[in-house]
């Protein structure tokens, strides 16, 4: 069956394919749950619990909306599941927390983004179709809110989308998407001040967290990655206007398979920008492609002006007891603007080695000179970048 919730205010709009259980609480029975007073919380003047119980429900597109008048929690113990076809989708959306304040999302409940089939879809794995594809949960424009104890799953693009939050903390937040799956994000997060991703589990095919132009304050503590891309900022400097990244704290976090470790990619030849104040403390790489990698030279796809330099500054960046293995020597790899050298780069202590036919693990650099402090192997900057890097996903 098909219902609509569609509030003349504009607090709630919920369309459903369908909300039937398949499972109900304890394993027994079906039957529906009524839900429209419950979702009548939004107007409410004091604060109001959502709950989602344990079953399996079918949701084709959701948008929570402002304003609500006062604090809401959305508690999801159930499985919910998106439809599979990529086209039956308008927007690059399936679920959206739009512009409330004091908002919390917990349950132990999970998302389902059902994302096999466009996996498969010719294109994407150049990212030509990828960008019109549904984001499981996005969270826009929210202030003070708490992500707890949630699991989304096979988005078909990014699993969470974080843009123009204020005090935003995911804890206890599992993402899981196989390997292969392209443009699957574990949370991605732009113009942002506050963001905090705490003791966190994240498997996908691309970034675990990824972190665009315009956050600042965030920290990211705790996180188990991989499969994945590694935890990354940027890419930066590709548009215009592009905001400053200030104030990245990366720390206790392990990376077990993936292709990169912690990383800030910015694009050749493309915009001017600044990012500063990046520390990355305590990270446990294990056979890791490129466990610290800095490119200034990012150019996927070779869409890019890769003989010019990048306009993008980096500056006040450390690497503080980064200890593990690397699958391939080129465990360290720097590569700095000519005309913005990276600077003020300090507590450099690394500790990564990496056994192979091709030899020990090294550490190469341009138009860098870090600070170095402590045990250094592979020895800082010991070898200089190649004429024709290897490139990186």
């Amino acid at each position: 069956m098909a219902i609509q919730f569609n509030f003349v205010s504009s607090m709630l709009i919920l369309v459903l394919l369908s909300i039937s259980s398949v499972e109900g609480q304890g394993g027994g029975g079906g039957g529906v749950i009524d839900v429209v007073a419950k979702f009548e919380a939004c107007a409410s003047t004091s604060p109001s619990k959502i709950v989602i119980p344990k079953g399996i429900y079918f949701l084709s597109t959701a948008t929570l909306d402002s304003p609500c008048k006062a604090p809401i929690e959305l508690q999801v113990q159930g499985t919910v599941k998106a439809p599979a076809d990529p086209g039956a989708f308008k927007e690059p959306k399936w679920i959206a927390f739009n512009r409330i304040e004091n908002f919390k999302l917990s349950g132990g409940g999970v998302f389902d983004g059902q994302g096999t089939t466009a996996y498969k879809r010719e294109g994407c794995k150049g990212h030509d179709y990828c960008g019109s594809l549904p984001i499981n949960l996005r969270f826009d424009f929210l202030t003070n809110a708490m992500i707890q104890d949630i699991t989304t799953k096979d988005s078909k693009q990014f699993q969470a989308n974080v843009l123009g939050c204020k005090n935003i903390t995911f804890e206890h937040f599992t993402v899981s998407a196989p390997d292969e799956s392209p443009n699957t994000d574990g949370i991605h997060i732009g113009r942002s001040d506050g963001v905090n991703v705490l003791n966190s589990e994240i498997k996908t095919g691309d970034d675990c967290v990824s972190i665009g132009d315009g956050s600042k304050n965030l920290v990211i503590n705790g996180v188990t990655c991989g499969p994945g891309h590694g935890i990354s900022i940027g890419s930066l400097g590709l548009f215009k206007n592009e905001e400053p990244v200030d104030g990245v704290a990366v720390k206790n976090c392990t990376m077990t398979n993936t292709s990169n470790g912690v990383r800030i990619k910015t694009w050749p030849g493309a915009e001017p920008g600044t990012c500063s104040n990046i520390h990355f403390e305590d990270i446990t790489v294990t056979n890791v492609s490129s466990p610290i990698i800095i490119d200034q030279k990012y150019c996927p796809w070779n869409k890019c002006k890769i003989n010019e330099e990048s306009k993008v500054k980096l500056s006040n960046i450390s690497f503080k007891n980064i200890h593990g293995t690397s699958s391939r020597p080129e465990a360290v790899k720097i590569i700095c603007s000519a005309t913005l050298p990276c600077e003020n780069w300090t507590d450099w202590t690394i500790e990564i080695t990496h056994s192979g036919p091709t030899g020990p693990a090294v550490s190469q650099c341009s138009n860098v000179k870090p600070k170095v402090s402590g045990k250094q192997n592979p020895a800082a900057c010991s070898a200089p970048i190649p004429a024709k890097p290897t490139p990186t996903a």
